[in-house]
């Protein structure tokens, strides 16, 4: 199954790095934290990607062209130019980088991947967030109720989204980042059918708006919940709190 990952936003709450670096790049424990997120999706054999690219695309495609050599040593003879590589840190995976605009919203995002999707259902998330979600229990749920889109559910310690659902997991209401009221908000990772696209106007159009909103009216926004770790990357204190469960050895994700 393809996974789409939302890599194109500018991180201003995370200004200490993304000045000079896109939020999907920063560092967790050595590795970007989009690369934790493609292993996440990649411990579950889903290994299809495709980056939405925006701000600072060039520093995403520059490292995923040089992945090889960043994850390896090797040897250059540098009058032929020829590289031998060793201790190779080989990943099965297949990226296809795709420029979706510097101002392109979520939507639009998604949107415009609609070429690369096809007529299929696919994967969805963003580049900030860590969890220890499965994700082919993700998957089954949505192939159970026939939905046009599954949204994962997650209780963090405060200040996102909200979700109003019922007991058999569909969606009453969802409104972004208001006052929690029972505590599940949009945990990021999603299950999509390509006919939700037609829900996205266009460019200007935030995922987390009209689309969601109408698919909710229409009574085909369904919620996988997930009680285990969840933590997005907004802040510098974020980052540093994923950083030291990395190097404690008790990153949940792993």
């Amino acid at each position: 199954m393809k996974v789409v990952l939302l890599a194109g936003g500018f991180g201003t709450r995370l200004a200490e790095y993304t000045n000079i670096i896109p939020k999907p790049m920063v560092p967790v424990g050595g590795k970007p934290i989009l690369w934790h997120i493609m292993q996440t999706y990649a411990n579950y054999g889903h290994m299809d990607f495709y980056v939405a690219l925006g701000y600072k695309a060039e520093v995403i495609k520059e490292y995923f062209l040089n992945y090889r050599a960043l994850n390896a040593d090797f040897t250059i003879d540098l009058t032929t130019g020829e590289t031998k590589h060793h201790q190779i840190n080989s990943v099965e995976w297949k990226v296809t980088l795709v420029n979706t605009g510097d101002a392109s919203m979520t939507g639009g995002r998604v949107k415009r991947m609609k070429e690369f999707i096809g007529n299929e259902t696919f994967l969805l998330t963003y580049g900030d967030g860590l969890s220890d979600i499965d994700i082919n229990n993700l998957i089954k749920f949505h192939k159970s109720h026939g939905k046009l889109i599954t949204m994962s559910a997650v209780r963090p310690t405060a200040r996102f989204g909200e979700l109003d659902l019922e007991n058999n997991g569909i969606v009453k209401s969802f409104k972004e980042k208001p006052q929690l009221h029972e505590g599940w908000i949009n945990g990021g990772f999603f299950v999509v059918e390509p006919d939700f696209l037609n829900l996205i106007d266009g460019d200007k159009t935030l995922l987390e708006r009209e689309p969601l909103e109408r698919a909710t009216q229409m009574g085909e926004l369904m919620a996988y919940k997930h009680e285990g770790f969840w933590q997005c990357m907004d802040t510098k204190r974020d980052q540093e709190f994923l950083e030291d469960l990395w190097n404690k050895g008790k990153a949940p994700w792993k």
